[in-house]
Formats: C-alpha cells, structure tokens, sequence
C-alpha cells in the first residue's frame, strides 16, 4: 500500500467501528468536546449517560452478577444491554474499542435467557455473564487486526481467506461453553509491545482516571474500558507486564498466570514461533472475585483436552482454602498461622517514586498490623534477568513486527523505532546460550527464595513489589519494565490489586534522590506530583510457577485488609 492508502484504511475502518454503535447510544459532539475536557472519564463523567438500573449493574462486580442472573433476578438481556451502552459511551469518550459486536451480544443474551426458561437453570457459572476481550482473541464473524492496518480484513494478514471470520480461539470456545457473552474486543499498542496503547488504526487510548497520563499496555483497551465500567471481566495477554501495567495504571485487577496454565490456541500473537519467553493469557477485572470467577470457570472445561500445551490442573479449590483458613474474615492472622510476605521496595535499578513508595509502605502496615509476618526481599539482579527476556524477544531481529508492518506500508509507532530496528536475528547457538543463561537465573531465584525459610520450614508464601517505578505514566516517559519483565522472565504467577492514588500533597518530590544510574535520573526528573494526582497506584502480588490458587488467595486477603476489611471496596477508578 501507498502511504496515503495504509491511512485511509485506517480512517476506514475507524469509520465502521463507529456505525457499530446503534443510533440510540450515540452522544452528541458537545458532550464528546465536553468529555475531551474532562481530567475523569470515569464515575460521575460517565454515569451520567446512563440510567439509574443501569448504572446498578454495571457497578456490581462479576461474581455478584452471576448470582443474579442465577436467581433470575436479573435477566442476560438487561445485563448484556447495561454493559454494551456502557461500553458504547466509553468507546466514543475513551477512544478503547477495535471490534463492536453488540447485535451478536444481545441475540446471545436473548438466547441465553430462553436456554434458562426452557431448562430450569443456567448454562453455567459465567451464565449471562459479559466479557470483555483484547484483540488478540478470534471471534467467529469479528476481525481481529491486533493493531496492525495490514490485518484489516484478512486473517492475521494471510491471503488465505479460508480462516476470515471463520477461526474462533479456544478459550473464547471455553467461555461460551459456560454461559459468557462476548461483545467487544479492546485496543492495544501496535506490535502488542508496548507498555502504552498506541497504535495507526485509532491513535491513542487515554487513562479514564486522569486523561492526561497512560492507560498502560498491551492490554490497555481492555484495562481502561473496565474502568469506565464498559466491562467488569475480560482477558487479555502478558508477555512483559501486559495485564499487569494496565492495571496498575487504571485501577483494576489482574491475574497473570504461569504461561500454559491457560489456552493460547487460535489466539494472536507477535512473533509467535518465539517460545523461550512465552506470553499468558491473563484475566482482568473490577473485583478480586472476578479473577477466580473466570479463570476457575475455563479451567473447569478441562482445556487440556483441547490443547496439548495446558497443563492438566483444574482451578485446586484446596489450596486456595488453605491460605484462606490462615486468617479470619478480616484478614488478620490466625494464631500460629501468619502469611510470610516478602516485600521488595526497590529493585536497585530504578527507584519507585514517592506514590508508589507510599503504596508499599501501606501494604506492609495492614499486613503488619493484621500479625503477619513482612521481611525486606533481595533477590538476585531484576534487571540482568529482565534482559535476557528482552534479547528472546528482539531475538528474531524484529522479522515478523516488519513483515506485518511491510502488508500495509504503515510506519512503526514512535516509542518502537530503536527498540525493534530491524536487525540479524540471533543464531541457533546465540538462543541457546541465552537458554542457559534463562535456565540458571531461575535457579539462581528459586535458591533465594528457599534461602529465606525459616530455621522451622516456614516459607515466604509470596512477595509484593511495584508494577512500575511509576503511578499511571505521563505518556511517553516509560522507560523501565523491569518489574514486570522479571516475573515473565521467571514464569511466576502474579496479581495485581489497587492499592491507592497519588497525592499532590502528600507525595512530594525527593531531591534528596541520588540516580542509581541515568535511566533511574531520567525518571526522576520526569516525576511532577501535580501531572501524577489521583493516577492510580497498583502493586502486584508474586507467588511462584503454578500457583495462581495462592496468589488469588493473598490479593484477596491483602486487598480485603486494604479496605479495612469490608464487603465491598471502591476502586481508585
């Protein structure tokens, strides 16, 4: 394609997502100017678009939902249509959607409704149910694009027209075997690279709770919609911190599982033969609960029998249990029986600035408070780690971003040029000694962490440390994704809960701060407590390979202490 053909696909195909927004859903421009101005997208700004009933629902959590929809007092129609205006205002202030389906949503709903008329019962446990998903996922009947102009109207940028609208990913099989609907599927950064969403379809996706800085990436879409509540449960994938970044940034929940723990089958990728440093598929939410409700859900279809790359383990109930019986409803220690956190403040590479230092230090307080035990974690080298899972992946010389970048003509985004320059890809013998480098980190890791039992046995259940060395990121000062980078590198399970907001006036600049070195200077330089008020502060959770049950289990009890342990929290969002 011309240059001047790549974008008039684009503007094409900006143009067909919005006239997939009914005519009764569409605001007018003054509110669009009006919505623009806004510092928050997210509560009042876009509760006010929406009814009293409706604003109900898409404010009640997942699991909460399904419960209504169980006891039929809610029907799949009222919830998908709440959830799909919802998603139709945020789309149109919020800049977060690549694909629309609505109709097909509401004729799913319909159906569903009649199923459980004519049955006596719910499909399943996600019955009704709206999810949300990142555009890497195929939906039968819906393009999938990943951010790249040379997919639009192809299949992942394939002359074989035989798989168009025709493949279905298997995990979306698996959330339609239990009752789920489908209806929209969010933005991401071109490449799925990129800790911002960005890309030459639609441009910029915002943060929704302070406009002017990130809503973080890949997942980004997905994160930003869950915040203007367009959604309360969808997936998306990490690769480096993709689920986790987002979250963070926006105010949400994810779960980040051990790579294989979940089906990647059918779903899009960026260089996809690229296997040493595999991505997940991840689930993010509104509420802690909405994490086990669908990961559980798909687990419980038993998805290794359908891909032979998921490990056979259904979602271990016991376990879970386990970590839940050592407190009580509170969250505080049962006697003889405390969590042993780890808690790292800084990985000596880049210093956390002062909301996410504040963020840290109220994490340690309630657990502290709450009787369980807290130490200082030192591991091995985050960021000598962080780099050998960045060299698997620049490691085919960026081949595959430049030959889908070459299908349309469209130039690589700003913040990727240095990054993925095209380049020799590694030799057969370069990954291999990369593998033994990988290989040894994680023994180097996996020694520490047994390091730090006690003289009795008793283990460090898990670590807290930052998402980010920064709240919600000014756009285009994200220079580190160590934090993140590390625990893809180690294969670790990991969740990430909100914890706070920055403050102006509590978060004051440090210029005591000495750089650990220029990168660490830069982003202190960068840190303007007026720019970063009210972004969201998220911190995550980190248990090792396998062990999505605990560290559901201990965001569930550190986010119940962080609200003091109530019922119900409001989000930073």
């Amino acid at each position: 394609m011309s240059q001047s053909s790549w974008q008039e696909c684009a503007a094409a195909k900006v143009a067909s997502i919005a006239s997939k927004i009914p005519e009764c859903w569409q605001i007018t421009q003054e509110d669009k100017d009006r919505a623009a101005k806004e510092r928050r997208l997210t509560g009042p700004f876009i509760e006010s678009f929406l009814s009293e009933a409706e604003n109900k629902i898409i404010k009640t959590s997942s699991p909460k939902l399904c419960e209504q929809l169980a006891s039929r007092s809610l029907s799949s129609l009222e919830v998908t249509e709440a959830f799909c205006k919802s998603a139709a205002i945020a789309q149109q202030i919020g800049n977060c959607m690549h694909e629309i389906f609505f109709d097909k949503a509401l004729e799913r709903a319909t159906q569903l409704d009649r199923y459980f008329e004519e049955n006596g019962k719910p499909m399943g446990p996600l019955h009704g149910l709206p999810v949300s998903l990142k555009d890497i996922f195929h939906v039968a009947g819906v393009e999938t694009t990943m951010g790249y102009i040379g997919w639009i109207g192809t299949f992942e940028g394939s002359s074989d027209q035989t798989k168009l609208h025709k493949t279905q990913s298997q995990v979306v099989d698996e959330l339609l075997m239990q009752g789920a609907v489908v209806y929209c599927k969010t933005s991401l950064p071109q490449t799925l690279m990129w800790s911002e969403t960005i890309n030459n379809i639609i441009g910029h996706t915002p943060n929704p709770v302070v406009q002017g800085l990130s809503c973080g990436g890949s997942s980004g879409g997905e994160a930003a919609l869950q915040a203007m509540r367009g959604s309360s449960v969808g997936l998306g994938s990490d690769v480096a911190g993709s689920v986790r970044i987002p979250a963070a940034f926006c105010g949400t929940y994810s779960l980040k599982p051990t790579h294989n723990r979940l089906s990647f089958k059918r779903a899009a990728n960026t260089n996809p033969g690229q296997l040493n440093a595999p991505a997940s598929i991840g689930v993010m939410g509104t509420s802690i609960g909405s994490l086990k409700l669908v990961m559980s859900a798909i687990l419980s279809t038993s998805p290794w029998l359908r891909d032979p790359n998921v490990i056979p383990l259904a979602w271990r109930s016991d376990i879970e249990q386990e970590v839940v019986g050592r407190v009580d409803k509170h969250g505080r220690a049962v006697a003889g029986a405390p969590l042993r956190i780890g808690i790292l403040h800084n990985d000596g590479f880049m210093r956390p600035h002062p909301p996410i230092a504040r963020g840290l230090r109220m994490i340690e307080d309630v657990l502290t408070g709450a009787g369980h035990e807290v130490i200082d974690w030192n591991p091995p080298s985050h960021s000598d780690a962080a780099q050998i899972h960045m060299d698997f992946l620049q490691s085919d010389g960026g081949h595959d971003i430049h030959k889908q970048l070459g299908l349309s003509g469209e130039p690589i985004i700003p913040p990727l040029r240095q990054l993925f320059e095209p380049a020799a890809p590694f030799s057969a013998v370069k990954i291999q000694e990369l593998a033994i480098a990988a290989r040894d980190s994680c023994d180097a890791y996996l020694e520490y962490w047994n390091s730090t039992a006690t003289a009795d046995g008793r283990e460090v259940d898990a670590f807290i440390m930052p998402v980010a060395p920064h709240a919600a990121v000014i756009p285009g000062r994200q220079v580190y994704i160590g934090y993140t980078e590390i625990v893809n590198h180690l294969d670790y399970s990991a969740a990430v809960i909100p914890v706070t907001n920055a403050d102006k006036e509590v978060d004051l600049a440090d210029a005591s701060h000495i750089p650990l070195n220029d990168l660490d200077g830069l982003n202190w330089s960068w840190y303007d407590p007026d720019a970063y008020h009210g972004a969201p502060v998220g911190l995550q959770i980190v248990c090792r390979k396998y062990e999505e049950e605990k560290v559901w289990a201990i965001a569930q009890i550190v986010d119940t202490l962080l609200r003091g342990g109530t019922e119900d929290r409001r989000m930073a969002a």
